[in-house]
């Protein structure tokens, strides 16, 4: 996985490679979209749409942890298996374009530049860009920058980790389901609810690693944890609120709160009330403690590595890939970030 995350940290997903072949977030997409028109109807009653949508969510997790499966399975042994399954994980992690999607944001908004930071702040969250100021843009990109990092990162590399090539396959698809069919719609409401229950059973540890190692790098880890603790749970979602809490902490900011999307108002309570709203060098600041915590996480991934491979006699030997160790959702740019993704 460390490797998935140092081509993806270096290159991304070249655009140039996305429009020949897609992405594997699309090709998901276009599965999931498939069960959705072909499953999900009207007229059916809530149980039955519950139950179409269940098999939907777990039809495309199989098929996604399968190919996941064969890939793991037909690879070598040794340091070759090692690259090629991290070459095959790196569409799957989502470091570098969430931090460019983020830098979008920031870099006009310190520029004084409003129309330019609506028109990026656009593309990561749903809420409406021309009801933002300056402080509603950051507060808008922090909190898409904190909740995606363990959506888009962390969680992918966490069940790569654990479970190779089926593990962070099998992610994506959970975390695109979610984003996809996840909502608390008069369509999705009943269909998605498997879709976005598994997706929160999934991000339970992620999300709270995510928020512990953002308050451990930073330069207030005492108050980003103490903040962390006190405020993730007012959070709507049962995830969100550990990363955005320790984010909000971290820089001295209040997240969360109230939001104008296209149709409806939120009032949501505050991460860290008592603190000022975000301005522009508080996004700018976030950027640079994400960039941090990628690096520690680098770090500590190279001496996992090291050390499991100085210790095990059997590292040269072909990974039982069902076993052992062999990405904002990685709808950066293609579809929208899970920012706005409220679970049914």
């Amino acid at each position: 996985m460390l490797i998935a995350l140092a081509l993806d940290a270096m290159i991304g997903w070249p655009d140039s490679v996305y429009l020949r072949i897609g992405h594997p977030v699309t090709w998901l997409g276009r599965l999931i979209d498939l069960g959705d028109r072909g499953l999900n109807r009207e007229d059916a009653s809530s149980l039955v749409r519950r139950i179409a949508g269940s098999v939907c969510a777990c039809f495309t997790i199989c098929v996604a942890a399968g190919v996941g499966l064969i890939a793991a399975r037909l690879l070598p042994g040794g340091w070759i298996g090692s690259v090629l399954t991290g070459g095959l994980a790196w569409p799957l992690v989502a470091a570098r374009s969430l931090n460019d999607h983020v830098a979008a944001v920031a870099n006009p908004l310190a520029d004084g530049d409003l129309s330019d930071a609506r028109r990026a702040v656009s593309m990561i969250v749903g809420r409406n860009p021309d009801l933002l100021d300056e402080a509603g843009i950051a507060r808008a990109a922090a909190e898409s920058l904190a909740e995606n990092t363990s959506d888009g990162v962390i969680a992918p590399l966490f069940w790569g980790a654990l479970f190779g090539l089926p593990g962070i396959a099998a992610y994506k698809a959970i975390n695109t389901l979610d984003s996809m069919i996840g909502h608390r719609t008069p369509r999705h409401e009943a269909f998605g609810w498997a879709a976005a229950r598994i997706d929160d059973v999934a991000n339970l540890a992620p999300a709270r690693l995510t928020g512990l190692m953002f308050a451990v790098v930073s330069r207030r880890p005492l108050i980003a944890l103490r903040t962390m603790w006190r405020d993730a749970r007012f959070h709507r979602s049962p995830n969100a609120g550990w990363p955005e809490a320790a984010f909000a902490g971290a820089l001295d900011i209040r997240l969360s709160g109230p939001r104008a999307y296209a149709d409806r108002v939120a009032n949501e309570p505050w991460l860290n009330g008592d603190a000022p709203d975000p301005q522009a060098q508080d996004l700018l600041h976030g950027l640079a403690l994400y960039r941090r915590m990628l690096a520690a996480l680098a770090v500590v991934m190279a001496t996992i590595s090291v050390l499991s491979g100085h210790h095990d006699p059997h590292s040269g030997e072909p990974p039982d890939c069902t076993a052992s160790r062999p990405s904002i959702t990685h709808c950066v740019g293609h579809t929208r970030l899970a920012d706005e993704t409220q679970g049914s």
